[in-house]
């Protein structure tokens, strides 16, 4: 049993040690390019936020890793097959519900590990800041690394490029297709120009359909990815988040926190 894993606990373990700090990780289920298993993004969240807990825990963290949540907000790969669609609102409504039972059972430090972009849970934490009595924090992993991004990867990607393929090509090999001499079986990830100027300058923002962006999914180029760089961009990872959680479970909830 890792006690820092709720679906591995026990309740002799949850009774008698009471955890302060939850996490949990919000996954999708959707194509990545042609070589990367459709559950991508839920083996992401799992593999981070198993390794999160585990190092926090080993420091005095009193943390519990919830089940990852696979399915998350498809709606802009609506034209792929089985880019599994939650909508917004119910994933809102679903993750609230999740959020109160924490409440109800003492836990009132929360982390959404966010693990897709689709997911845009920024507003829900607006939505329950007057609404619950718990502290909601978010944190989409793949945003904290933009100071060494370029320390560990040649290009920046979008979706299914160098460092996703990076971080399943190290912890889970068998699910990266490949081509015989060795190579990764997907294309380039080119991504088509839109028509206007302030779309491709980020001035003016659209939900953009990914049918028309990309040519299988992929929006990034994933072949200078290696284990290797997987395993660095983890370390990272690991490093911020479960400090961060270490810090969050010794500290007291006051009429100023978290200030």
């Amino acid at each position: 049993m890792r006690p820092w894993i709720l679906a591995e606990a026990n309740y002799a373990y949850v009774k008698e040690n009471p955890y302060e700090v939850a996490v949990l990780p919000l996954g999708a289920t959707e194509p990545h390019n042609l070589h990367l298993p459709y559950g991508t993004d839920w083996y992401e969240g799992t593999d981070i936020g198993e390794r999160i807990c585990e190092a926090a825990h080993k420091r005095g963290a009193k943390v519990t890793l919830l089940p990852t949540i696979p399915y998350g907000t498809e709606t802009n790969m609506h034209k792929f097959p089985l880019a599994m669609n939650v909508d917004p609102t119910t994933l809102f409504a679903f993750v609230t519900d999740l959020i109160k039972t924490l409440i109800n059972s003492g836990i009132k430090k929360i982390i959404l590990l966010n693990s897709h972009g689709g997911n845009e849970m920024k507003p829900l934490l607006r939505e329950l800041a007057d609404k619950v009595d718990a502290h909601i924090f978010l944190t989409s992993w793949f945003k904290i690394l933009e100071d060494v991004y370029f320390d560990i990867f040649d290009e920046m990607e979008d979706h299914a490029g160098e460092m996703e393929t990076s971080l399943i090509e190290a912890f889970h090999p068998e699910l990266v297709a490949k081509n015989e001499d060795g190579t990764f079986a997907a294309d380039n990830g080119d991504r088509t120009p839109m028509r206007f100027e302030a779309l491709n300058k980020g001035w003016v923002g659209i939900t953009r359909p990914w049918h028309l962006l990309t040519t299988n999914s992929g929006s990034g180029n994933p072949h200078a990815a290696s284990a290797e760089k997987g395993h660095k961009v983890m370390e990272v990872i690991v490093e911020r988040l479960s400090s961060f959680i270490v810090e969050l479970s010794d500290a007291e909830i006051d009429e100023t926190f978290p200030f």
